[in-house]
């Protein structure tokens, strides 16, 4: 999809189309991009890897109002749980997860996009895209935009073209 991406979509679809169940099909293998399409509706995720075994279950679950995960997926989404929670008791401080919109501005800010058509984009003010920029590389302790788009490219939230997309390395911060 050349101008949106699958969580924008399925934002938009359940903004103007609350009842309908969204599934998506995809290649990424982040945590936090599975829970990023869960905030924005989506019903059922899965993998493209697991399209043939999973398609017909998830298709069945998600009309009967349920939700779905590929066994892979959700393998991903509780090792990032447990890994970051793991991570907090560790440090003794707050975890620096990040919020499914602070994904879609690292998404769009790696994409090249500037504060002002994320705004457009987020239906939000140039400020409040200033702020988030500002609080998640605090969060993330990052101090450029190189470092942001290097950490956003590690878990998958952004993929060079012809990239198959990145898992979750054990060094990441969220």
């Amino acid at each position: 999809m050349p101008e949106l991406d699958g969580v924008e979509v399925a934002r938009q679809i359940r903004e103007s189309l609350p009842d309908t169940k969204i599934l998506v099909l995809t290649m990424h293998e982040s945590d936090q991009m599975v829970q990023c399409a869960l905030h924005a509706g989506a019903h059922g995720y899965i993998l493209k890897s697991d399209l043939t075994d999973s398609l017909p279950k998830a298709v069945r679950a998600v009309a009967e109002g349920k939700r779905f995960l590929t066994p892979k997926v959700s393998e991903i989404v509780l090792d990032g749980f447990l890994k970051t929670r793991s991570e907090h008791q560790q440090q003794g401080r707050r975890s620096t997860r990040t919020t499914p919109r602070e994904i879609e501005i690292i998404r769009l800010l790696a994409e090249g996009k500037s504060n002002k058509e994320i705004a457009a984009r987020l239906g939000i003010t140039v400020r409040t895209v200033e702020t988030h920029r500002s609080k998640i590389m605090l969060k993330l302790d990052l101090h450029s935009l190189a470092e942001l788009i290097h950490y956003a490219m590690r878990l998958g939230i952004v993929t060079l073209p012809g990239d198959p997309g990145m898992r979750n390395k054990p060094d990441d911060k969220s």
